[in-house]
Order: structure tokens, then C-alpha cells, then sequence
């Protein structure tokens, strides 16, 4: 009696599974568009956001609407749901991500579709490197392995309805790049002057980009720096130290009047 109830339980547990499993199969989800957008950071690392635009099928709405609500669905699940654009698009091989996020957005109604937008934020290391070639002045060049995008033929390409975009930190004077942007469209011609944010529509070949851009910095601003990174390293010191320089600056000043 006691296996034949082991056997029972397995059957129902089983079946449970089964029903639970059919509304994921029969869903139906076609992409749309994928906006993969970067802002760039002066310390290498990038902040990314993943617009992912899909079209619900009329019998898929009710368990889209169910997943989106559901807080033991992980991106594993979504991804068997939705497909293979459901990713990471850019991974650092010598960096960490963090401060992921992860945001399936409501279902609007768009001529007679269901459309939704899924969001994936998340900070990536390494994005860039950096190096001082002058005074104040800071040479970043992008690091091309952090993409993850579809493999053709000819390598690395931007997926179909896939646009790219990338921010730099203000300021910035852009050197070289390849593929030409799409976006301004008038960049190239002006020399990218004044332009800090460019994009790049679904096809571009990604095997041998290149984006390479200067900032030239302040004078106030590396003494705003030098004073940071004096805080992150002596903590409440850093005031005290401060706090002294100028007392004896002033002392030294009234030595100097008094004479």
C-alpha cells in the first residue's frame, strides 16, 4: 500500500506538471525590436539597457500576464518562453555584471496587437580602456568582445530589427569608429564634433568595430577627482588633513603679513 501511494503521488505530481507546462508551450511570442542602449563611464564600466519589443499572440495573452506577475519565474524561464534575443548582449570576458534587473512590461494594444516591451538593466566592467596621453587628457578605446550579438558568416552582426546605441561620458571628442554610424546621420561629415551619442541599425557587422574618443578634463575636475579618491582611500581623514592644510596656510600667511 505504501508504494502504491508513492505511486499515486507521482502520478498526480507529474500531471500537475504537465498542466502547468502546456500554457508555456503554446505560447507564442514574436520580437518585434531589440534596443540595446549603453552609457558609457569615465571608469571604464557601462550602464546597458535592453528594450526588447514582442508581439502576443491572442492565446498567449493570459499567460503572458500570469509570468509577469509570477516571483518564481527566473530570466531562464522567460528566455524559453520568448527565445534566444532574450540575452545579455553585452558581456565583459574580464569584468563582472551587477545591478541586474529584469522588467517584463505591461501588454498595450497597438493595431490590433498585443505588444510588450521587456527590459533588462544591468552595469558591465570593462566596457573600455583607458589611458592618460597628455595632460588631462584620457584616451578610452571600446572593448568590441564585450558584444553578444548573432554570429554570420562574415562574424559578429547586429541582429535583424536590432538597433545600437552608445553614449559617452560628456565632454567626449570621438577619434575613430567603425562601421560609420547611422545615426546622426550627418555625424561623419561634421567630424563628430559636439556629438557624443551614436547608433547603429540591424545589420552592421560588429567583427571589427572600432570607437575610440578623447576627454580632455578640466583642471577643477581632477582636483574633484584627487579629492575623492583621498576620501575612498583615508575615509574621514581626508577632512582632517584638509582641515589642517588650511590652518596652516593661514598660519603661514599671518607669519608672513606680521613681519
Amino acid at each position: 500500500m505504501v508504494k502504491l501511494g508513492h505511486g499515486i503521488f507521482l502520478a498526480v505530481f507529474v500531471s500537475t506538471l504537465m498542466i502547468l507546462a502546456m500554457p508555456m508551450a503554446n505560447a507564442s511570442y514574436t520580437v518585434k525590436n531589440l534596443n540595446v542602449t549603453m552609457t558609457l563611464n569615465q571608469n571604464t564600466s557601462a550602464h546597458v539597457i535592453e528594450s526588447l519589443q514582442v508581439v502576443i499572440s491572442n492565446q498567449s495573452v493570459s499567460q503572458y500576464s500570469t509570468n509577469r506577475v509570477a516571483l518564481n519565474l527566473t530570466l531562464s524561464n522567460w528566455q524559453a518562453l520568448i527565445g534566444p534575443l532574450l540575452v545579455q548582449h553585452i558581456i565583459s570576458p574580464s569584468g563582472s555584471i551587477y545591478n541586474f534587473k529584469f522588467l517584463p512590461g505591461p501588454i498595450v494594444n497597438q493595431n490590433g496587437q498585443h505588444i510588450a516591451n521587456i527590459i533588462l538593466a544591468y552595469d558591465v566592467d570593462n566596457v573600455t580602456s583607458v589611458n592618460e596621453t597628455g595632460p588631462r587628457v584620457f584616451n578610452y578605446r571600446f572593448n568590441s568582445k564585450v558584444f553578444n550579438f548573432e554570429h554570420g558568416v562574415s562574424g559578429e552582426i547586429l541582429t535583424p530589427n536590432t538597433t545600437l546605441t552608445i553614449t559617452m561620458p560628456q565632454g567626449s571628442q570621438i577619434q575613430s569608429v567603425y562601421p560609420i554610424p547611422d545615426l546622426p546621420v550627418f555625424a561623419f561629415t561634421n567630424d563628430y564634433k559636439n556629438v557624443t551619442t551614436v547608433s547603429w541599425l540591424n545589420g552592421e557587422p560588429l567583427t571589427k568595430f572600432t570607437l575610440v574618443f578623447i576627454i580632455k578634463q578640466s583642471i577643477e575636475a581632477e582636483v574633484s577627482i584627487f579629492f575623492a579618491t583621498a576620501y575612498k582611500d583615508l575615509g574621514i581623514f581626508t577632512y582632517i588633513i584638509i582641515a589642517l592644510a588650511v590652518v596652516l596656510s593661514i598660519f603661514y600667511i599671518y607669519l608672513r603679513a606680521s613681519k
